[in-house]
């Protein structure tokens, strides 16, 4: 009953919240949670039980040796994380809801108990995500919903496996347990940024040590792919950020119509950049198959996860990719205020060059 006697107090928080909106976002969460919780059972036991697929069980035991993996390499604190499978009737566990104001990269941000602001609200009913949604499109916002493989609760709860990660190939699988499991790490309340970059920054170069050590240099080539697949997004998207935000820099001094206009033809023209960069590569890129339609959202979505992550890298090198060091360098990092943190990330960043 351990999982329950930690979701009470979260309950107990919801009876105390003020406005109808306010307590029916957290009761769906509470619900949600205690649903997934509820639902699952020893990865020991589905591997032993004779009714499991073989390809299940197969990544069931993959994730065992992850987790021993991320423990006595990537010194990630793992617990009881993962020591138990949920099957779920979807391909998501939850869905995000991003918005941004029509003249802006910066996202609307939600604020919560512990965890601070972040730039996503998440969702295990998709129709209360759409509901939300239709609220910010009357207020002129850009908007994006996208479902969510996993969720981190930050070592407050062992947090399951479930089919969204089995679902994966086996690289992908390993890597999202990595990022998830960084999360325990270190967090910052109000900067996603730093938060999602941070861990994926442990995601990838775990990944790297793992498919070494697994002595799969195919599935490593593939996930170097995927990685300069990734880096090339990254640049389109930071070029086409900067024009943009130029742009919405004269606000005020130029027509709204004008400006609806200009931007129009920015972000058909980063679409086709994309498409461009894109239409050679084996598998769909970080915005999915061309054509996409992108706004200010899932632009800001996309730079919350990514933005930092060559600073972080460049810090794991300079620490000799010892990990227990290098999260030691990230908290200290994560105690400056925030302007001198950003000053320093893009000095990192400035510094890193791209070694794999």
């Amino acid at each position: 009953m351990k999982q329950l006697s930690q979701i009470y107090p979260l309950l107990l928080l919801v009876t105390m919240l003020n406005g109808c909106t306010t307590i029916g976002y957290y009761s769906q969460a509470v619900s949600g949670h205690i649903s997934l919780m509820v639902s699952g059972q020893p990865v020991e036991a589905v591997i032993a039980d004779a009714s499991t697929p073989a390809a299940l069980r197969d990544k069931l035991a993959i994730s065992r040796q992850a987790r021993e993996f991320a423990v006595q390499r990537l010194a990630l604190p793992v617990g009881d994380a993962f020591g138990e499978y949920v099957n779920l009737d979807r391909s998501w566990v939850v869905v995000n809801l991003v918005a941004a104001p029509e003249f802006s990269l910066e996202p609307h941000r939600w604020c919560y108990p512990i965890l601070g602001c972040q730039a996503y609200r998440g969702y295990f009913r998709l129709k209360d995500a759409q509901r939300e949604q239709a609220l910010f499109h009357a207020r002129g916002f850009d908007t994006f919903i996208g479902g969510v493989t996993a969720y981190s609760t930050l070592g407050w709860f062992d947090d399951p496996l479930h089919t969204g990660f089995t679902r994966l190939p086996e690289d992908r699988m390993v890597a999202l347990m990595f990022h998830e499991l960084a999360h325990q790490v270190v967090y910052i309340p109000d900067d996603t940024a730093f938060n999602e970059s941070f861990a994926t920054a442990v995601e990838l170069e775990g990944l790297r040590l793992w498919l070494v050590a697994q002595g799969k240099p195919g599935q490593f080539r593939q996930a170097l792919e995927r990685l300069s697949r990734l880096s090339q997004t990254l640049t389109l998207v930071q070029a086409f950020s900067t024009r943009l935000e130029a742009l919405y820099a004269q606000q005020g001094l130029v027509p709204d119509d004008q400006l609806r206009t200009r931007k129009a033809d920015l972000l058909e023209q980063l679409a086709q950049a994309y498409q461009q960069t894109s239409e050679d590569w084996p598998e769909p890129g970080p915005f999915g198959p061309a054509p996409v339609t992108l706004n200010n959202a899932n632009l800001a979505l996309f730079r919350q996860y990514n933005q930092h992550v060559p600073a972080f890298r460049q810090l794991l090198r300079e620490n000799g990719y010892d990990f227990a060091g290098f999260y030691r360098a990230v908290d200290e990092l994560s105690q400056k205020p925030a302007p001198q943190r950003s000053e320093l990330l893009t000095d990192l960043s400035e510094r890193f060059t791209e070694y794999l």
